[in-house]
């Protein structure tokens, strides 16, 4: 596991709701997410658990609360006592500093390996080629590809490919990584190689929120676990406590079935 310093929290949710139509999906949810801290949330589909990710990111805008990355209001700034939301050319350049996996790899299939993890360096923060290639090799050997720089998408594993995404959202140096369930999509035989890399990127020291229902992962690698169930966190705390030993019944139902 990492070790969580106590300061400024790296990710500070106030109060956050969003509704989608009539429905509801975040219902004033309170997170905070130490530096160097890695929380895994659990929770039935439908929870709210990728929402929050979305949010936290401002892929989706938040309908009321706010978002704290590294201390600065993520989407919005304050103007005349109310929020404004951020142009869209502000809200790009600061979401470069969050990296984020999801479900599907979201790879350039016609693209290298090595240029699917170095375009954000290119296009994005106009790095020379050369300069990016050399930060790409480095992050590829980092996940356990190194060789494959040339290698077109197609011909790699699920797993593979999801190792090359992780890669490239390390490409931009982010200070907090968010996953969404990044293990759904691969066959059970994949999943470990994929594991295997975030723990290790735990161990270095990133942030991580991670949405899984990879138990053991969780167990091994998080330092904090958060139960969410129909918008709101249920329960949280250290992973032995809320996977073993769960003080609400609706946690226990969920980690009964899955366990």
């Amino acid at each position: 596991m990492s070790g969580v310093m106590s300061e400024t929290p790296m990710v500070d949710v106030r109060g956050v709701r969003k509704s989608f139509g009539r429905t509801e999906v975040l219902k004033s949810i309170d997170l905070t997410v130490a530096r160097g801290e890695v929380v895994c949330v659990l929770g039935p589909s439908g929870s709210g658990k990728s929402t929050l990710l979305q949010c936290v990111n401002h892929l989706e805008p938040v309908d009321d609360g706010e978002v704290y990355v590294d201390g600065e209001l993520v989407g919005y700034a304050h103007h005349n006592g109310r929020l404004r939301e951020l142009p869209d050319r502000e809200v790009s350049r600061r979401r470069q500093e969050i990296g984020m996996v999801f479900q599907q790899f979201g790879l350039f299939r016609h693209m290298s390996v090595l240029d699917n993890v170095t375009a954000g360096l290119r296009l994005a923060r106009r790095r020379p080629r050369s300069e990016a290639a050399a930060t790409g090799r480095e992050l590829l050997a980092k996940v356990g590809l190194a060789g494959r720089e040339h290698s077109r998408v197609t011909e790699l594993s699920g797993g593979q490919q999801q190792r090359v995404a992780i890669a490239r959202a390390l490409a931009m140096n982010p200070k907090l990584m968010l996953f969404d369930e990044p293990t759904s999509a691969l066959d059970p035989e994949l999943v470990g190689e994929v594991l295997d890399t975030m723990r290790d990127l735990a161990a270095s020291g990133m942030t991580m929120i991670v949405v899984t229902h990879e138990i053991g992962f969780a167990l091994r690698a998080a330092d904090r676990v958060v139960f969410m169930d129909d918008g709101a966190v249920v329960e949280q705390g250290e992973p032995d406590q809320v996977i073993h030993h769960p003080r609400t019944e609706r946690a226990q139902r969920f980690l009964a079935k899955v366990l």
